[in-house]
């Protein structure tokens, strides 16, 4: 007898919720013509709904304990109240004139035509320094409204730049939790990780940083005079930065960020307490959907986890490493794949991250690599899927649907091309 197995039929149902969820979607947006006018919350109710029906065994109160338990996850809170702290964030900062400011600044004194390379190397910067590509999404999607507004480019463009530099940075910080679980799943160093990795970032940053600058001197627009510049309102941003790279907890850099707004807005007279209530309130109220999306997704995802869904995924793709390129192929599609049923990278990590390892010892492949695969990619199709955290963000912060942006993402492209072909590199 061999040991015991998730059948095909069952494992194609076990994942199913998720491809019922991507055609309801994706086929109710074409239909209407419009993608941003189908609530991403709606496609995921259904597929809830659908989920509980085919979920075997147990009661209706039983199945609902479990999607809560999935939903009330613990990274899914802390995801949450970081959402809930970047809305109240990102609202007090445009409310005292932070996002104005900086724009001006970014007119004034950066050439336009390397205004697109300038915000990618900036998104860089910061996603390195703050370690979370969510933060740095908070931290400049809001921007992007006013350079597209004075300069002439698409916000769908700006958004992208803006996303593909958030990655970029979730890849290689020291204090990303990317980072963490990847380097703790495989017991390596986060230097060593970061040596091998930016061998492939570093590549796939400076092609795009290229790319950006001759987009610049193609395109012609004609651009407005900067408006005045009061510099103490980019403090806040300057503020957030700095505590993540003093490796501040970024919920607490968010707090401490809109305090800084109140202050500044109280000092300068741009805002009253009833305003910074009200500005707090609003951005919160943003991240509603975001919010919900969050957490029906949690609990659907956990129902195809208690389903046999990711057990079926990996099942079928450990046969498939054979030899050093195909145990490395095989730890990139596996992480990949979990990325996409999970929406959520850290968890796409460990979640597999005990399986590469045992593929890593029995191919002999090298550790540091193994958790340069399992970060890069995961990151690779967290940018890329329009239920992912970022992707969101960008319909909260900048008002665009997901698959508006997804085309014009160049550096996760080039960061994917890079790495398949590090793939056929051994050792």
């Amino acid at each position: 007898m061999t040991e015991a197995r998730i059948s095909n039929k069952r494992g194609l149902l076990a994942i199913s919720p998720l491809v019922v969820f991507l055609l309801v979607y994706m086929l109710s947006s074409l239909v209407t013509g419009d993608f941003y006018k189908i609530p991403i919350s709606a496609s995921f109710l259904i597929a809830s709904v659908y989920a509980f029906c085919i979920s075997s065994g147990g009661s209706i109160s039983q199945k609902v304990e479990l999607f809560s338990k999935g939903a009330g996850d613990r990274n899914i809170l802390l995801m949450i109240w970081i959402y809930i702290l970047a809305g109240a964030f990102s609202q007090s900062a445009v409310t005292i004139g932070a996002v104005d400011t900086t724009v001006n600044i970014a007119l004034k004194f950066v050439s336009p035509k390397l205004m697109l390379a300038g915000l990618f190397f900036t998104a860089c910067f910061v996603s390195f320094s703050m370690g979370t590509s969510v933060g740095t999404a908070v931290t400049l999607l809001p921007m992007t409204h006013g350079i597209a507004e004075q300069s002439g480019y698409s916000l769908a463009m700006l958004a992208a730049i803006v996303i593909g530099g958030a990655f970029f940075g979730d890849n290689l910080s020291f204090i990303s939790d990317t980072t963490i679980a990847a380097t703790k799943t495989q017991n390596v160093e986060m230097s060593d990780k970061f040596k091998t990795n930016i061998r492939v970032a570093g590549p796939a940053a400076l092609v795009v940083l290229i790319i950006y600058v001759l987009l610049g001197k193609t395109t012609d627009y004609s651009i407005h005079t900067a408006g005045t510049i009061q510099w103490i309102k980019i403090l806040p941003y300057i503020l957030i930065i700095v505590l993540s790279i003093c490796k501040v907890n970024v919920a607490l850099s968010l707090a401490l960020g809109i305090v800084s707004c109140a202050v500044i807005g109280f000092a300068t007279g741009s805002l009253s307490w009833t305003g910074w209530m009200v500005s707090m309130g609003d951005g919160i109220s943003s991240m509603g959907e975001l919010i919900i999306v969050t957490l029906l997704a949690g609990g659907l995802l956990e129902l195809i986890r208690i389903n046999g869904g990711l057990d079926y995924i990996i099942q079928v793709l450990k046969p498939m490493s054979k030899g050093e390129v195909g145990a490395q192929m095989s730890i990139a599609l596996l992480v990949s794949i979990a990325g996409f049923c999970t929406a959520n990278n850290t968890v796409a990590i460990i979640t597999t991250g005990e399986i590469a390892k045992q593929i890593t010892e029995k191919f002999s492949l090298n550790p540091k690599k193994t958790a340069s695969i399992l970060d890069t990619f995961s990151c690779i199709v967290q940018s890329i899927i329009p239920y992912g955290a970022q992707l969101l963000l960008v319909t909260s912060l900048v008002g665009l649907s997901a698959l508006e942006v997804i085309p014009l993402l160049y550096y996760p492209m080039v960061l994917c091309l890079i790495s398949v072909i590090a793939l056929f590199r051994t050792k």
